[in-house]
């Protein structure tokens, strides 16, 4: 399998059809683990890393049924390849832009990814579509199991396995679930909700995960702390907490139908007939727009694209997808003019 062969395509995650999807887009758990024959990765010199690489890769060579895994060293990806696969969320910013030998293994189904040497010497992330954190969970552990009889994984007995990071030293687990939240910041009930989240542990981030930024109403919600309690306490607290969140959207969205129904289906409108007949448009922008038109979908306010059309244009219409799709680089400029050509073939006039 090659980069190439996942153009066109949308991963797992993005189906739009797991539990609570009208407002859940994917659950995703993560482990940290380092090898405890090398230093951590910030310690190692270029020959160590490059050991790392090796070893971990001769292991998933090893698993009978990880055959049609991918496997790329990143530092020989070209720009557009290396953005391609932080924007599908199967690789991460940091893997993105380091330096030093570092690669990723990606499934063919894109179920999950192994990142090695990121700021661990393995980043593992399983994804699954809507609200599902325990299947994600299941997942992984039975992947960790399989990578821990092959590696010797550094662990403490007393503080649990151990991380570059402090934050991270205990489970090195994290849970994330990401969420569709446009309602809830319409009201303005979304920062109340944030400081609420953290006083238990709870911490959000944006899209694309720790330091990115928040658009398109997306959220992504996940433990803080990795320490001090199991892995199972963890998955049960993310699990616990988003329903929580999921009945106060639900809330926010009939709130609006009720007090302003005429200026909700204005305003999704609106956007729908911009992503219709707009000449140019950023990603953005796009975001933006397809944010508002998910929720009206989901209301009832527009049926003329579903959800899995919307989680689609997400996705291939930023900037990296957008240039692989069409098989050639593009300047800001021309992107926005070729994404506004995207999103009207995928799109038609709206008859709610």
């Amino acid at each position: 399998m090659e980069i190439n062969d996942l153009v066109g395509k949308c991963g797992q995650w993005l189906r739009g059809s797991g539990p609570e999807s009208d407002i859940v887009i994917s659950s995703r758990v993560r482990l940290a683990r380092n090898l405890a024959e090398f230093p951590f990765v910030r310690r190692a010199n270029n020959e160590e890393r490059t050991q790392i690489v090796k070893t971990v890769h001769k292991h998933i060579q090893s698993v009978p049924d990880w055959s049609g895994m991918m496997f790329l060293r990143v530092g020989t990806l070209k720009d557009i390849d290396r953005h391609f696969l932080v924007e599908r969320q199967l690789m991460s910013l940091e893997l993105a832009e380091g330096t030093g030998d570092r690669a990723v293994a990606i499934d063919h189904d894109e179920r999950f990814s192994i990142m090695i040497n990121e700021e661990d010497h393995l980043r593992i992330q399983v994804m699954c579509t809507g609200l599902d954190v325990q299947q994600a969970w299941k997942q992984i552990d039975a992947i960790d199991d399989l990578l821990q009889e092959r590696l010797n994984c550094a662990f403490h007995e007393q503080f649990g396995y151990l991380t570059a990071c402090p934050t991270n030293v205990g489970t090195g687990l994290r849970v994330s679930v990401m969420l569709h939240l446009p309602a809830l910041v319409v009201t303005r009930e979304i920062e109340k909700v944030f400081r609420s989240l953290q006083k238990i542990n709870v911490t959000v981030r944006g899209l694309y995960g720790e330091g990115s930024q928040f658009m398109g109403d997306f959220y992504q919600v996940s433990n803080q702390i990795t320490l001090g309690r199991t892995e199972d306490e963890l998955v049960q607290t993310v699990s616990e907490v988003v329903p929580r969140i999921i009945e106060y959207e639900r809330k926010a969205r009939q709130f609006l139908l009720v007090e302003s129904e005429q200026d909700l289906h204005d305003d999704v409108s609106r956007a729908y007939g911009i992503l219709c007949t707009a000449k140019k448009i950023s990603s953005e922008e796009t975001l933006h727009y397809l944010s508002k038109v998910r929720m009206g979908v989901n209301l009832g306010l527009i049926q003329a694209i579903d959800i899995p059309t919307i989680n689609k244009l997400f996705v291939q219409t930023q900037p990296a997808h957008l240039q692989k799709l069409l098989g050639h680089d593009l300047s800001g400029s021309e992107r926005n003019i070729e994404r506004a050509n995207y999103l009207q073939s995928h799109m038609k006039p709206a008859q709610g």
